[in-house]
């Protein structure tokens, strides 16, 4: 399975860091493609790093301006034009999704992705692997919008809150079999 991971690209905190790696190793061990922003840096290659030395597979999509900080080993690596060109490339080589920890521009991937999924523009499961509670704020305020009609579909539709990186998994690996 290709499994598209949207993540922080910054040095992160150990509580981060650590389950970040046990999940990389849990995809690289299973068999799994990583499908990442291509980062070489932060909690992107702590994750890359994982999956690779576990016997797993990275494909990369960096953008253009980031191209510096693209890791050199990957088994593929794709250099979009822009962000928008990102996402959809990231998503087009993905059987799945996995929404980690991460700032601005991890808010800014995910919301696009259950957007495309609400809409019906993909089927693809998205995960988002609550790390330390990280995601129970955005939980929250996503089941508020199911209970006041924002939503068309129950969240449970659009996306499954995993507290590790096992539960993810196992998610994924049953929403695709």
């Amino acid at each position: 399975m290709n499994i598209c991971v949207f993540l922080s690209a910054a040095d992160l905190d150990e509580r981060y860091t650590a389950p970040a790696r046990d999940f990389a190793t849990l995809l690289g061990k299973s068999g799994h493609t990583l499908v990442w922003g291509g980062s070489d840096t932060g909690l992107m290659k702590v994750v890359a790093d994982g999956v690779q030395e576990a016997g797993g597979r990275l494909v990369g999509v960096s953008v253009d301006f980031l191209a510096h900080k693209a890791r050199p080993n990957a088994d593929q690596m794709v250099i979009a034009g822009n962000l928008a060109e990102r996402k959809a490339l990231l998503l087009a080589k993905s059987d799945a999704i996995v929404v980690m920890v991460g700032g601005t521009g991890t808010l800014d991937e995910a919301t696009e992705i259950l957007e495309l999924k609400k809409h019906g523009k993909h089927s693809k499961p998205v995960v988002l692997l609550n790390t330390a509670g990280f995601y129970d704020g955005l939980k929250t305020q996503f089941r508020r919008m199911e209970e006041e009609g924002f939503l068309p579909l129950p969240l449970t539709d659009l996306a499954f809150f995993a507290d590790d990186g096992r539960a993810a998994l196992a998610y994924l690996e049953s929403s695709l079999s």
